[in-house]
């Protein structure tokens, strides 16, 4: 069973941002504010927005309006075929790099889901005045649980990396006005080892470096805890954002 579950989920693609995978081996809340529905309402009202990180792009396409200048940039070269192939029919410009190739305020809007980093300062360089950053970020010790499980104990600074409070003093050094923060701790649970493997080949940064042959024998250890004890419960915690440029 052990073998099995490891070989399939070592094997499955992890390009783009669907989780779809784990629909009946995991779950994890969701926060009450839903991020795409309010990132929907800002991108039907914007006349010019980009969207960093898109991942394969589902985020953005599950918007059912966009404005009539939209842009999304990626970084990881499967991702950005995903997203060109996804985002270009709906006349999104797709543009691999990581960093802020754009002219000094030509958007309205700026928006990112779970950003690995933050570049306030170029976010700020790049919006219009009046303009608003909208972000729904990963937050302080996230799924620390589970990363502790495979690492061990975290020292406080990386526990405490990507608390809310950093994001507004980050976001005020740069120039901006924060005008709505919010925060929630959300459940997950993971119903056996494949999704496990599943998730820490996705998620990168939770066991950087990760691979089955590195970490097997914990993995089977967290197996047979799942096969003795149920599902094994961890934490997420997220924050939303939203900072507008004077």
């Amino acid at each position: 069973m052990f073998e099995d579950l490891v070989a399939e989920a070592e094997t499955v693609s992890v390009e783009g941002w669907d989780f779809s995978w784990l629909d009946g081996r995991a779950t994890e809340a969701r926060p009450s504010w839903g991020y795409q529905r309010l990132l929907g309402a800002r991108l039907a009202s914007a006349r010019a927005a980009l969207d960093l990180e898109t991942g394969g792009g589902e985020v953005l396409d599950g918007c059912p309006s966009l404005p009539p200048l939209m842009v999304a940039t990626e970084s990881w070269p499967p991702n950005i075929a995903r997203a060109a192939a996804r985002l270009r029919p709906r006349g999104v410009g797709v543009v691999a790099t990581a960093g802020f190739p754009f002219r000094d305020a030509v958007f309205d809007l700026v928006s990112s889901r779970h950003p690995v980093t933050t570049g306030w300062r170029e976010i700020a360089r790049v919006l219009r005045p009046g303009g608003t950053y909208f972000s729904q970020q990963v937050g302080p010790a996230s799924m620390f649980e589970l990363v502790e499980f495979f690492l061990g104990p975290q020292p406080e600074g990386a526990r405490d990396s990507r608390h809310p409070d950093r994001a507004v003093r980050a976001a005020e050094a740069a120039g901006l006005e924060v005008i709505d923060l919010r925060s929630e701790s959300l459940r997950t649970e993971f119903f056996d080892i494949g999704a496990v493997v599943y998730f820490l080949r996705k998620v990168i940064w939770m066991v950087p470096g990760f691979t089955v042959g590195q970490y097997r024998d914990k993995l089977r250890e967290l197996h047979e805890r799942i096969e003795r004890d149920g599902p094994f419960v961890a934490h997420t915690t997220r924050f939303l954002i939203e900072a507008r440029k004077p």
